[in-house]
C-alpha cells in the first residue's frame, strides 16, 4: 500500500555536474541543511491547435520546473559550486561578482509520507541569486530563511527532467539515493 499523503521536506542535496563530449558526470551529492520549503511550478504550456471548430490537437510542452527552495542559510560551498561566487584564498571572504555565472547541478530531496518517504532528483538545475533578508529582533526571535529560485530543465542527453522513487523501488536503490545521482544503468 502506497502513501495516501505527502508532507515534510528533508534530505536536500545538490550535485554539481559537468558535460564533456555529450557525457554528463555528476559529482558526489552535498547536503544542504536547513530546508524549510520547496515548491515546483511546471514550465511549458499545453499546446492547443484548433481546427474544424474544435480542439483538434493538444500536447504537453514539458520544459521542466521553476523552483523555489527556502533554506535556513545558503551553504558557502553551494554559493561557490552553483552560484559562481569566489572565495578569496587569503582573506577568506566570499565575493559575488556581476560577471559570476551560475553552474548546473542536480537537486535531490524527499517528501515524507504516511507510509514511506518519496525521494526525488531534478537532473539539470540552475540557480538564481538568492533573496537575502532579515529583520530586527523583537520580544520574540523569528529566523528568516533565504529563498533560492532555480530553473530545472530537461537534460540535453536524454531529456530527463525528474525521477522519483515509488513504493516498489528496490531497497538497494532507495538506500543509495543520496550517495550518487540516480541514473538508470543500461543493460546490454
Amino acid at each position: 500500500m502506497g502513501n495516501k499523503v505527502n508532507f515534510g521536506l528533508k534530505n536536500v542535496y545538490y550535485a554539481p555536474f559537468t558535460i564533456t563530449d555529450g557525457v554528463i558526470t555528476y559529482e558526489k551529492p552535498i547536503s544542504i541543511p536547513g530546508a524549510v520549503e520547496l515548491s515546483l511550478e511546471p514550465r511549458g504550456e499545453m499546446i492547443e491547435f484548433y481546427a474544424d471548430d474544435m480542439l483538434y490537437y493538444s500536447a504537453n510542452n514539458n520544459q521542466g520546473y521553476d523552483g523555489t527552495l527556502s533554506i535556513a542559510n545558503i551553504p558557502e560551498q553551494f554559493a561557490i559550486d552553483a552560484l559562481g561566487e569566489v572565495k578569496d584564498e587569503t582573506d577568506m571572504v566570499l565575493t559575488e561578482k556581476s560577471s559570476s555565472k551560475p553552474k548546473p547541478y542536480a537537486l535531490m530531496f524527499e517528501f515524507d509520507g504516511d507510509v514511506k518517504a518519496t525521494r526525488h532528483v531534478l537532473y539539470n538545475c540552475t540557480a538564481n541569486r538568492p533573496t537575502i533578508s532579515s529583520s530586527t529582533k523583537t520580544d520574540s526571535v523569528e529566523p528568516q530563511p533565504n529563498e533560492l529560485t532555480f530553473v530545472s530543465s530537461p537534460r540535453e542527453t536524454d531529456y530527463a527532467v525528474k525521477t522519483k522513487t515509488t513504493e516498489t523501488t528496490p531497497q538497494e536503490v532507495y538506500d543509495a539515493w543520496y550517495t550518487k545521482v540516480y541514473e538508470k544503468i543500461a543493460t546490454p
